[in-house]
Formats: C-alpha cells, sequence, structure tokens
C-alpha cells in the first residue's frame, strides 16, 4: 500500500510559467470553494497543516507545488465558484487556472472534488464538461462522506454521473472520501502509485 512518507512545500506561482522548472510528474486537485480540498490533501499526505484549511471560500489563490518524495509534485489549484473577492480576481484566477490545466506538459492527471451534500451542480458539471472537451485525464472524488447518511450521499452521486453521462460516453472513475475518517486515502493513493510508477 502505497503511503507517502515526505511532502513539504517547494513553490506558489501566479502563471503558469512560473511553474517549478523541472520535469517531475504532476497531480492536480481542484474544487468548487468551500469543497474541504485542504483537508483532504492534509490527509493524503499525512501533514496536518501542509495545505491552509479555512471557513472562508477562496483561501488557494494560487498555484502551489508541493514536493511529494522527492519524485512528483502534488498541486493545489484555486476553487471555483464562490468566493468573497472581487470579479476581476476571480477571472484573473480563472485563467490562470486554465493556462495550468491546458498547457502544463507535467501534469498527468486532475481529480476534481465534488461535495457529496449536493444535488448536481451546474459549476461543477460545466467545469468537467470542458475539462473533457480539451482532453484532461480527470477523477472525481466525492467529499465530505462523513457529513451525510449513506443512501442521500449514493443518491447523490448516481444524480451527478446520470447527469454527466448526458454528455460522456464514458464515465470518469470516482472516489468517496472523508477527511475525518480517512476514507478514500488507500484507494486514492493507490491510483496516484499506479499513475506516478507505472512500472513498478
Amino acid at each position: 500500500m502505497y503511503q507517502i512518507k515526505e511532502a513539504k512545500f517547494n513553490k506558489s506561482a501566479a502563471k503558469v510559467e512560473h511553474c517549478p522548472q523541472d520535469d517531475l510528474p504532476e497531480i492536480a486537485f481542484i474544487g468548487r470553494s468551500n469543497v474541504g480540498k485542504s483537508s483532504l490533501l492534509n490527509m493524503l499526505t499525512g501533514v496536518k497543516n501542509l495545505a491552509k484549511t479555512s471557513s472562508t471560500p477562496g483561501k488557494t489563490q494560487l498555484i502551489n507545488h508541493f514536493l511529494i518524495d522527492n519524485k512528483w509534485h502534488l498541486v493545489d489549484l484555486p476553487g471555483y465558484g464562490y468566493a468573497k473577492v472581487p470579479v476581476s480576481e476571480k477571472t484573473k484566477w480563472e485563467k490562470m487556472t486554465w493556462d495550468y490545466l491546458l498547457q502544463r506538459t507535467n501534469l498527468l492527471y486532475v481529480f476534481v472534488l465534488l461535495d457529496i451534500r449536493l444535488s448536481p451542480q451546474k459549476k461543477d458539471l460545466e467545469f468537467i464538461q470542458k475539462l473533457g472537451e480539451n482532453g484532461v485525464p480527470l477523477k472525481l472524488v466525492f467529499t465530505k462522506a462523513d457529513k451525510v447518511k449513506t443512501m442521500e450521499g449514493q443518491k447523490n452521486i448516481t444524480d451527478f454521473m446520470g447527469s454527466l453521462s448526458e454528455t460522456w460516453q464514458i464515465l470518469p472513475e470516482y472516489f468517496i472520501s472523508s477527511a475525518e475518517r480517512k476514507t478514500g486515502k488507500t484507494e486514492i493513493l493507490g491510483l496516484i502509485e499506479e499513475i506516478i510508477f507505472p512500472n513498478y
């Protein structure tokens, strides 16, 4: 079972061209503001305050690279959707994020985080649709599983995948996670191991 031994902050960038100049593979994480991204990243790496958690949406405002075991980068991207910032600022984040997603050759996969407590959200569907149309490889992670009844969570997942199936022939793989209970950690890290170290 793959375990992260060392995770440390490497660099923040406001533009894709300012990202680390190396050939290390990258796995990126993104989701709507307040989806629980920081908590998930801290759970996966086992480092309590690696990514700063906040009750205020929009805390991540740059492309943040974390060096994992000196072998690959975990990339924390700004959330999309609601955040208490001017529209001009949000537009800037959006451009920075899409420049990274579409231009960064080191990027192997994007994990899109979705709040399991919610019915399908237009912003999430639109974001995933755009990734698909641009051929960006992605997986889905339904977060906050400890905060919803199992049946309700499963219904929201079924509804979401049903909405996606209207435009997707092959649906992306998804994981269910809870940072609180460490649910999904083994499965997500197992997949990352397959992506990063395919020949091991």
